[in-house]
């Protein structure tokens, strides 16, 4: 079993059991990020009131109904663990302003709309951060907030991991019985790589200390926020050889948005490369577009869009954007390519961290987009 899967067994056995028990549980006039009562409260989320939030592994839900009674929030409430969601809508299904969601939360970050607020207490770390920072990136807006906990030393004083890896800790039941999970327990450095590779920027760590003694457990509260511009990265200072001044972009839109990819130095592009010697830039694209993702196009189907030209280090670059109206099958990675990871992004749900020259075509063709990038000539194609 997958460390998530084995955590998914955990948690709904963990429900299951309180379930069971009949667990009685103390209504909250608080955030408690930790489990100590210290530490600051829902104040880090901001003004809630009539925002879209999300609650990400909710469990019971109480923080969440304390949200929507006190601070007027529109909470989804979101966990993996059935029985976990079951106790939640025994208590608070009737509560207006809160949705309570049984699902994989990165299944549903990608098909719910943007939240302005996506908040977990104590459950983040159970899923795998490589899958699911793109798809919690991409459901936060523009100038939106993200706070979470992480552990960071467990009771018996096991500190964090320098690698992304999960590793086993103890969950305990009433009762005296126990269950082991999977956790990503990673430093804070780590984390903040992680968040920043997918353009969220952390603007302070917390620290929540174990109160009593002999105990050395402390987490870590991140408060993070998605920038409300998208980022650009620039070139590499290294000159490309002499024919590399000329590449293609391609603008590929499908029923759930544009086509980007993921470079391996952490950027997002739009297919293309450069124009070998002996092609046209439609054959260029079709060519481009095979290599990187096995979609299928003919040149005929390319509309070139226009030119954008500058210059690195004192070479001329000129990249042009075409938009790929008619192509075939489904978009996957290919061997040996430096660009995969494909994935459709509605246009007001673009990732941070995208090439510069894919920003500079995507700037072209929708101007009203919040797009940073060095500047270009950009010429227009007629027709």
């Amino acid at each position: 079993m997958s460390a998530e899967e084995i955590n998914a067994d955990a948690w709904q056995a963990y429900g299951t059991h309180h379930i069971r028990r009949r667990t009685a549980l103390a209504e909250v006039d608080r955030i408690d990020w930790g489990f100590w009562g210290t530490g600051p409260g829902a104040e880090i989320l901001g003004d809630l009131s009539g925002k879209r939030v999300l609650d990400l592994g909710c469990g019971p839900g109480r923080h969440a109904a304390h949200l929507v009674r006190e601070r007027g929030a529109l909470v989804d409430a979101v966990d993996a663990s059935p029985s976990q969601v079951e106790r939640a809508r025994a208590r608070y299904g009737d509560l207006p302003g809160l949705r309570l969601v049984a699902a994989d939360a990165v299944e549903h970050l990608r098909s719910a709309e943007p939240y302005d607020v996506i908040y977990s207490v104590n459950a983040l770390p159970y899923i795998d951060p490589r899958r699911l920072l793109p798809a919690l990136a991409a459901a936060l807006t523009p100038g939106g907030t993200l706070c979470f906990t992480a552990l960071h030393t467990n009771s018996r004083g096991h500190g964090p991991s320098t690698a992304v890896g999960a590793r086993p800790e103890t969950l305990r039941l009433a009762g005296g019985d126990e269950v082991t999970v999977q956790m990503w327990v990673l430093t804070p450095e780590l984390w903040e790589e992680l968040l920043d590779e997918h353009g969220l920027r952390v603007e302070h760590v917390d620290v929540l200390d174990a109160t009593e003694e002999g105990d050395f457990a402390s987490y870590r509260i991140f408060r993070v926020r998605r920038p409300a511009r998208i980022s650009s990265r620039p070139r590499a200072s290294l000159p490309p050889v002499a024919h590399a001044a000329l590449g293609v972009g391609a603008l590929v839109y499908g029923p759930r948005g544009l086509l980007l990819g993921r470079h391996r130095k952490g950027t997002w592009e739009l297919p293309g490369g450069t124009v070998e010697a002996g092609e046209s830039l439609q054959e260029a694209v079709v060519r481009e577009l095979g290599e990187e993702t096995g979609l299928r196009a003919q040149p005929v189907d390319v509309r070139l869009l226009g030119s954008h030209l500058d210059h690195v280090d004192g070479v001329v670059r000129v990249t042009v954007g075409a938009h790929v109206t008619l192509w075939h099958g489904r978009p996957a990675d290919q061997p040996g390519e430096s660009v995969g990871h494909w994935r459709w992004f509605p246009l007001d749900r673009l990732p941070q961290n995208l090439f510069v020259c894919s920003a500079q075509i995507l700037g072209a063709r929708h101007p009203d987009l919040p797009i940073d990038h060095s500047p270009a000539h950009f010429t227009p194609f007629a027709g």
